[in-house]
């Protein structure tokens, strides 16, 4: 198993026209651990995700994936999630599984199938014919589907019923590769603070907080989402609670 960390921000800014998304953020993460990327709107969580990504560059600073800066090498072992649908309308989820088959060495078929199974996912399925859940189901099959050794997900349980949000967190937990990192964006705190292990707070583009979940509660006497809404004054009584974003 590697020692180094499997993402590193140094001094890391991106701005678009003048306004910062992230601002000189400095940020390690290591392996093994399921973290959870927490902000309000507009923090820059998804910033962040498409950096590491590679989909997107930095104004200034670095961001290093497995110790070099976003290509060929981390998309090899970097499984992305957008928050977006990404699929061609007239394709069947047979073509979408046989498209990442072909495309990643290190796409597990077998896996796909026996979660499209479980998840009650047919494969002569068109894509146009599913809904938004279902959708956001398979994407989330052919991410975990991967032997990667970082996930970035980017708010998977936004679009499932809370009655799924359980099942889909299960299906996250057990079917990634233990030995990588998961990061996962999302603002439904109190449904995934039992999976996380560090939690990562950001604001105007700032890391305002890194820290594991043990100490954050040991310290604390409170969950999560609770410490959250403390830092963020976002629990206001008699108000409708702000939402949260990236």
């Amino acid at each position: 198993m590697k020692t180094n960390p499997i993402l590193e921000c140094k001094n890391l800014s991106r701005y678009y026209d003048a306004k910062a998304a992230l601002d000189d953020v400095n940020l390690t993460i290591g392996r093994g651990k399921i973290i959870g990327l927490l902000g309000p709107n507009g923090a820059g969580k998804t910033t962040l995700i498409k950096l590491a990504n590679g989909l997107i560059r930095p104004s200034s600073g670095q961001i290093l994936i497995d110790g070099v800066a976003p290509g060929i090498h981390t998309k090899e072992i970097v499984s992305y999630l957008p928050d977006k649908d990404y699929f061609a309308k007239w394709m069947k989820v047979s073509d979408v599984l046989n498209l990442f088959q072909e495309f990643y060495s290190n796409f597990s078929r077998k896996k796909a199938d026996r979660m499209c199974e479980t998840l009650g996912i047919k494969q002569d399925m068109p894509i146009k014919a599913m809904s938004k859940g279902t959708r956001e189901k398979l994407q989330l099959i052919l991410v975990m589907s991967r032997n990667a050794e970082l996930y970035l997900l980017d708010e998977p349980i936004a679009g499932v019923d809370p009655a799924a949000r359980d099942f889909i967190l299960s299906t996250i937990v057990n079917n990634y590769n233990e030995d990588g990192t998961i990061i996962i964006s999302t603002h439904l705190i109190s449904d995934i603070e039992r999976v996380l292990d560090e939690v990562v707070f950001i604001k105007d583009g700032r890391i305002v907080r890194h820290d594991t979940v043990d100490d954050i509660k040991e310290k604390e006497c409170k969950s999560i989402d609770e410490v959250f809404r403390d830092d963020f004054r976002m629990a206001v009584p008699g108000v409708k609670e702000a939402g949260y974003d990236r």
